[in-house]
């Protein structure tokens, strides 16, 4: 007698290939998830103690931020931000990039609140004046044109908001600070990233008279930091490359800027006199809301006394433009 054959679909085994698709599919949907909702608003405090004042000073304590890219709503951020009054700053330094929205500025501004009450100083970047856009990822890697915008921000309220509360405006601009009794020299210049700079309206020797010289820039071009180092500055700040953004456990991919990938955030030794610290910033563009490797932070830049500092014997090593080079203990 004829067995009449099953209807029930017969299971096959599944390729290897299949298998290797399926768990990559996976993988790239759990990292997605995990960049875009968790990282990316996994918010951090970096602290940093350098020996850059002269002997016998008192720790002076220096709060950097950079990268907001506000946008209304984004409450997380907000909170922590206004946490950020807790650590005390002697000094707080902005280095720009504060909006992504025409709509954010009473959102910065109430973030940073009690922030705004002590000594500060800031400089703007290239989307505290225009609109962030959607740019071809390739770009950044040299392939193709990148895209700026055009679509204007309200950068005069916020720099009359952050002026009128008494922070100074440093963008081309040499301004004495007086931080617990010290004297800071503070100057900076506009967003180089997009041709703004003119150092000629503050080059000069940054002189001994003062206890700390610190120079403020958006992007860490290199031809800036060098005009920074070679006027005896003793730390720049800067912010821009986001730490790299979409980076691998090994470090950045790219810094969208002039310097290089090991220096995409925290501290290196440039030239021969100059400390610089890139902070991986707070934000993200609205079109690429990720970070992987890279949480967003705010920077507790601790100074204390240390042989030579604050002056021509500082101690930070001479070293190549290219090479990354630990700063003394």
């Amino acid at each position: 007698m004829m067995q009449r054959p099953s209807r029930r679909p017969q299971s096959t085994p599944s390729s290897p290939s299949a298998r290797a698709a399926a768990v990559l599919a996976g993988a790239v949907v759990a990292g997605t998830v995990y960049a875009s909702g968790w990282e990316r608003n996994a918010f951090t405090v970096r602290r940093h103690s350098l020996p850059l004042l002269a002997p016998g000073s008192e720790p002076l304590k220096i709060l950097h931020i950079s990268d907001l890219h506000m946008m209304p709503g984004q409450k997380r951020k907000q909170d922590f931000l206004a946490a950020l009054a807790r650590l005390e700053p002697d000094l707080v330094l902005n280095t720009g990039d504060n909006l992504s929205d025409v709509r954010a500025v009473p959102s910065v501004v109430q973030a940073l609140g009690p922030l705004l009450g002590r000594p500060g100083a800031f400089v703007f970047g290239s989307n505290d004046y225009y609109a962030p856009v959607p740019k071809n990822p390739l770009s950044y890697l040299g392939i193709g044109r990148k895209k700026h915008s055009s679509v204007p921000l309200p950068w005069r309220d916020l720099k009359a908001a952050f002026s009128e509360r008494g922070w100074v405006d440093a963008t081309h601009r040499r301004a004495e600070i007086v931080v617990d009794g010290r004297r800071v020299l503070v100057a900076g210049v506009d967003d180089p990233h997009i041709g703004r700079d003119r150092y000629s309206e503050i080059e000069g020797p940054a002189g001994p008279a003062f206890d700390l010289r610190i120079g403020l820039v958006h992007s860490p071009e290199p031809r800036v930091l060098d005009r920074f180092d070679a006027d005896g500055y003793d730390l720049a700040v800067a912010g821009h490359t986001h730490g790299g953004q979409l980076c691998l456990p090994t470090g950045a991919i790219v810094t969208n800027c002039g310097i290089d990938r090991s220096r995409a955030q925290g501290l290196s030794a440039w030239g021969r006199n100059l400390v610089l610290h890139v902070s991986a910033g707070l934000g993200t563009s609205p079109y690429v809301p990720v970070r992987t490797f890279c949480r967003p932070e705010a920077t507790l830049l601790e100074l204390v006394a240390g042989p030579g500092g604050g002056g021509d014997d500082a101690t930070v090593p001479e070293t190549p433009l290219r090479e990354r080079v630990p700063l003394p203990a």
